[in-house]
C-alpha cells in the first residue's frame, strides 16, 4: 500500500485536476492521497468547497481515502498558526506548512512557527530544521516529511538524522505536480537514502502513515 499525503492539482501549481489526480492515485494502487495545494488565507473558502466535494466522492465510488488540504506556502510565519486554524476550522482536513527548504526564500522562522502549531499536520520539506524544531514537532504530533522532489531531497538526509535524535516521526510524500507518483519501491529506496535504518523502514512507510490518518479523519469516516 502506498500513502501520499502532499498533491498538487490545477488549483494551484499542478497539471491535473483534483479529480483526475486522484483516479490516477487510485490506479496508481495509493490507499490514501492528500490534495494539498499551495495557499494562503485568500485561498481557503476555494479549496474548502472545490476539494471537500470531490474529495468525498472519490471516497464513495472509489474507495480511495482522499483528503481536502491544504499546503501554507510563504505564509507570514507571525500568521501560520491564524491561517491554519482557519483552515481547519473551514473544513480541510489535512494542514501542511511549506518548510524552509534550502532553495527557496521561505521566512526564518516558518519551521517554529509550524512545529509551535497544533493544528499543523505535516511540516514538508523543512531543510536544515535544528534539533529544537524536531524536537517540538515531535511533542505537538507533527510529522516531519521526507519529500521526493529533486530540489528538495538534498536535505532528506539531515531531516532523518533530526527526527532520529529528536523522536519525531517521519512521512514519505512525493509533492507531485504532475504525474510522478511514487511507486512503494520508490519510497522504500528514498527512506533507506536518507539513511533510515533497514528496521525503521517499515514504521515511515506504513505505521506512520496510519497514525496521520487516525490524527486527520474526521469522526465517523
Amino acid at each position: 500500500m502506498v500513502y501520499d499525503f502532499h498533491t498538487h492539482t490545477t488549483l494551484s501549481d499542478g497539471s491535473l485536476s483534483p479529480m483526475e489526480l486522484i483516479r490516477r492515485a487510485c490506479v496508481a494502487g495509493y490507499r490514501a492521497v492528500g490534495l494539498a495545494d499551495h495557499g494562503a488565507l485568500g485561498s481557503i473558502p476555494r479549496f474548502a468547497q472545490e476539494l471537500s466535494q470531490d474529495c468525498a466522492v472519490a471516497r464513495d465510488r472509489w474507495g480511495i481515502m482522499a483528503l481536502p488540504g491544504i499546503e501554507l506556502t510563504h505564509v507570514p510565519a507571525a500568521a501560520v498558526a491564524e491561517v491554519a486554524r482557519a483552515a481547519k476550522e473551514a473544513g480541510l482536513w489535512l494542514l501542511i506548512v511549506h518548510g524552509e527548504t534550502i532553495s527557496e526564500p521561505v521566512e526564518e522562522g516558518t519551521n517554529l512557527a509550524a512545529v509551535g502549531c497544533g493544528d499543523v499536520d505535516i511540516l514538508a520539506h523543512p531543510g536544515l530544521i535544528t534539533l529544537e524544531e524536531a524536537e517540538l514537532a515531535a511533542r505537538n504530533g507533527i510529522f516531519l516529511e521526507l519529500s521526493a522532489k529533486p530540489n528538495h531531497t538534498a536535505a532528506n538526509g539531515h531531516v532523518a538524522k533530526m527526527a532520529r535524535l529528536a523522536g519525531a516521526k517521519l512521512i514519505v510524500n512525493s509533492d507531485n505536480h504532475d504525474i510522478d507518483f511514487l511507486s512503494e519501491e520508490q519510497a522504500r529506496r528514498m527512506v533507506l537514502a536518507a539513511g533510515v535504518e533497514e528496521g525503521d523502514v517499515e514504521e515511515v512507510l506504513q505505521i506512520n502513515p496510519r497514525l496521520l490518518l487516525e490524527k486527520v479523519l474526521p469522526k465517523g469516516i
